[in-house]
C-alpha cells in the first residue's frame, strides 16, 4: 500500500477538498528552427493574424468570466498586441524564420526580460508563455494546451495556471487547485479567491503528483495530503458534509462571540465591483485602490475624471467608512508620467508616497478630487498614504490632506520601520492600515510574487505578527483605529489572531467576508488574545498556525467564555 505523505504550500481561503489528481498537459513543443518556404510578407501576415486572433480569444474569455478575471485577461490580450513584440517578430521573419519560430523567440526574449525585472513583472512571465503557446497553436492549426476535461470531478495540478485557464474553470468538476509556482498574490491566487476555489499555491513537490493519486487539499493550513488513509478521506468528507449542512452566518456586522464589534470591510480596485461588496455585506471599504484610474495612460487623469469615480464609490456606501489609498505607483506598477525610470530593485525604490512627493501636483489633484467627491456624498471618507516609512512622511501627507479638505488622514504600515515607529507615527496620523502582503515581503526579504520563496511569504510568521502587535498596541494606547487591509485578513483563523493583536477592523476581498464573519462569531475577545499569544510564542509560521488551530479546536469542546 502506498504510504501517506504531505506537501506544504500556501493556502488560499479556508476551503477543503478531496479527490483524484489530474495533471495539466505538457506545453506545445518548441517550434523547429527551419527556414521558411514562403515569402517574408506572407509569414508576417500569418504572424499578425495569429496574434490578433489570440488577443481576441483572450478578450472573449475575459468577457465570459467577468470580475477580476476580465481585468487580468485584458492585460494579457495587450501583451499579444504589444507593438514592440510585433516588431521583434517581423525582424526575425526578415531573417528567414517561420512565423511560428519568430513568435516563439520573440516571446522568449520578452519573458526573459520580465524575469530579470523580478517582482510583479517576473510573475507575468507565466502569462507571456500562455500567450505564446496560444499564438503558436493558432499558427500550427492545433488546440492550445489548456485545462483537461475528464468526465469526473478532479483536483487540478499544474506548475501554474494562466489567467485564461483559471478564469473559465468548470467549478462543477474542479474540486481544487494545486500549483508548484506562484504566491498568495499571484493571478492564480487572486482568481481562485474571487471564485471561492479551494487552492494551495507555491507547493513544494506538487509536480511529483501523478494522475489518479488521491489527495486531500486543505487551504486553511496549506497542506496537501497525498494518498490519505480511508479514515482521513472519510473524515474529510464528513467535514465537507457538515459545512454544507451548517447554517450560514447571516450577512451583518462582524462580531466576536461576546459581541465585540469588528467591522468587516471590502478591498476594491474598480467601481464595477461595488455592488458585489454591498451584496456580500461589506460594512464599508477598507482599501480602495486607485491605480486603475491611472494605468494604461500617458498622463494623469483630471480632477474631474477622478471625482466622478470617487463620487460613485462614496454613493454606494452612504454613512459608512470608505478608505481611499492614494496612488501606489512604482515597483510592479510603473507609470510613464510618474516613475518609469528603470531601477535595480523597484520594490525598494521610488514607489508609493515617495513617487507622489516627487510629483506633488498629481497627489494634490487626487486629494482634491477625493475631497470634492466626499463633500457631495454622505460617506465617511478616509484617505491614506502608501509605503510610509517615517514620521516626517506621515506629517507631510496628513498635513497636505487636511489642507485640501480631508478630515481623516492616515498611513499604510507596509514596512517594518513604520511598524516599529507606530507609536510616533500614530501620534500624527488619524489611523493606520496594515498591508500584510508587503509587510510580510519586507520583513522576511521574500518577493511576495516569487514562487521559489512562497514558503517565506506567510503572514502567520511570528516576526510579522509581532510587528502587527506593535501597531495594535500603539493604536490602543493612542485611541487610534488600526485596520488590516492585506490578504491576511481573508484567512479566517488568522483574522481572529489579528483581532487579538489589536486590529479594530478587517478588510478583504468580498468573497472572503462570509467565512471571516463566521469564524469571528465563534470566539471571544479573550480567546482572540490567547490565540495571538500562542502565535507570537511560536518559532515559525507553521508552528504558529498549528498551535492556534489546535487551541481553536480544543476551545470548541468547551463552553464559550465571555468577558
Amino acid at each position: 500500500m502506498t504510504s501517506t505523505t504531505t506537501l506544504q504550500g500556501v493556502g488560499i481561503g479556508r476551503g477543503l477538498a478531496v479527490g483524484p489528481v489530474v495533471r495539466m498537459p505538457d506545453p506545445l513543443p518548441e517550434p523547429s528552427d527551419v527556414a521558411s518556404t514562403i515569402t517574408a510578407d506572407a509569414e508576417k501576415v500569418r504572424a499578425a493574424g495569429a496574434l490578433a486572433a489570440t488577443a481576441a480569444d483572450i478578450r472573449l474569455r475575459g468577457e465570459k468570466a467577468g470580475g477580476a478575471a476580465k481585468d487580468v485577461l485584458e492585460a494579457q490580450a495587450f501583451m499579444a498586441e504589444d507593438p514592440t513584440l510585433k516588431d521583434d517578430v517581423n525582424a526575425r521573419i526578415d531573417t528567414g524564420k517561420t512565423a511560428e519560430r519568430s513568435v516563439f523567440e520573440a516571446f522568449v526574449q520578452f519573458r526573459d526580460l520580465l524575469i530579470s525585472m523580478g517582482g510583479y513583472m517576473g510573475e507575468r512571465a507565466t502569462d507571456l508563455d500562455d500567450v505564446s503557446q496560444r499564438a503558436v497553436a493558432h499558427l500550427q492549426g492545433v488546440m492550445a494546451p489548456g485545462v483537461p476535461n475528464p468526465d469526473h470531478p478532479f483536483v487540478l495540478v499544474a506548475r501554474d495556471l494562466a489567467p485564461a485557464d483559471t478564469a473559465l474553470l468548470d467549478l462543477d468538476k474542479v474540486l481544487a487547485l494545486i500549483t508548484s509556482d506562484g504566491g498568495p498574490t499571484s493571478h492564480t491566487a487572486i482568481l481562485a479567491r474571487e471564485k471561492s476555489i479551494v487552492a494551495v499555491v507555491g507547493t513544494l513537490g506538487a509536480l511529483s503528483l501523478g494522475d489518479g493519486e488521491t489527495v486531500i487539499v486543505d487551504a486553511s493550513t496549506g497542506v496537501v495530503t497525498v494518498n490519505p488513509t480511508d479514515a482521513e478521506a472519510s473524515a474529510t468528507l464528513a467535514t465537507l458534509a457538515a459545512r454544507a449542512s451548517a447554517s450560514d452566518v447571516p450577512v451583518g456586522p462582524g462580531r466576536l462571540a461576546d459581541g465585540t464589534a469588528i467591522p468587516l470591510l471590502a478591498n476594491l480596485g474598480a467601481i464595477d465591483k461595488l455592488q458585489d461588496a454591498v451584496d456580500k455585506g461589506a460594512e464599508g471599504v477598507g482599501l480602495f485602490r486607485t491605480e486603475f484610474l491611472f494605468l494604461d495612460s500617458n498622463h494623469a487623469p483630471t480632477i474631474e475624471d477622478q471625482q466622478a469615480k470617487y463620487t460613485a464609490l462614496f454613493a454606494a456606501f452612504p454613512g459608512k467608512k470608505v478608505v481611499v489609498r492614494a496612488l501606489d505607483a512604482g515597483a510592479d506598477k510603473p507609470l510613464s508620467f510618474l516613475n518609469d525610470e528603470p531601477e535595480e530593485n523597484p520594490a525598494l525604490g521610488l514607489r508609493g508616497l515617495r513617487a507622489l512627493r516627487a510629483h506633488e501636483s498629481i497627489l494634490r489633484d487626487q486629494l482634491t478630487a477625493i475631497a470634492n467627491a466626499a463633500a457631495a456624498t454622505r460617506a465617511e471618507a478616509w484617505v491614506m498614504a502608501p509605503m510610509v516609512s517615517t514620521v516626517e512622511e506621515t506629517r507631510y501627507f496628513v498635513s497636505l490632506a487636511k489642507e485640501l479638505g480631508l478630515a481623516t488622514a492616515g498611513v499604510m504600515v507596509e514596512v517594518p520601520a513604520s511598524a516599529l515607529l507606530a507609536d510616533r507615527i500614530l501620534a500624527d496620523a488619524d489611523f493606520a492600515s496594515i498591508g500584510t502582503n508587503d509587510l510580510t515581503q519586507y520583513t522576511l526579504a521574500a518577493d511576495r510574487l516569487l514562487g521559489s520563496v512562497a514558503s517565506f511569504q506567510d503572514p502567520w510568521h511570528p516576526a510579522v505578527l509581532r510587528l502587527v502587535g506593535e501597531v495594535g498596541r500603539a493604536g490602543a494606547a493612542l485611541g487610534k483605529p488600526v485596520g488590516i487591509c492585506g490578504e491576511a485578513a481573508a484567512d479566517p483563523m488568522l483574522a481572529v489572531v489579528l483581532v487579538g493583536l489589536g486590529a479594530t477592523s478587517l478588510s478583504m476581498s468580498p468573497a472572503a467576508l462570509a467565512d471571516v464573519r463566521a469564524e469571528l462569531s465563534r470566539f471571544t475577545k479573550k480567546q482572540a488574545l490567547e490565540f495571538a499569544e500562542l502565535a507570537l510564542s511560536a518559532n515559525s509560521a507553521v508552528e504558529a498556525r498549528a498551535a492556534v488551530f489546535a487551541a481553536a479546536t480544543l476551545s470548541t469542546t468547551k463552553p464559550t467564555e465571555s468577558e
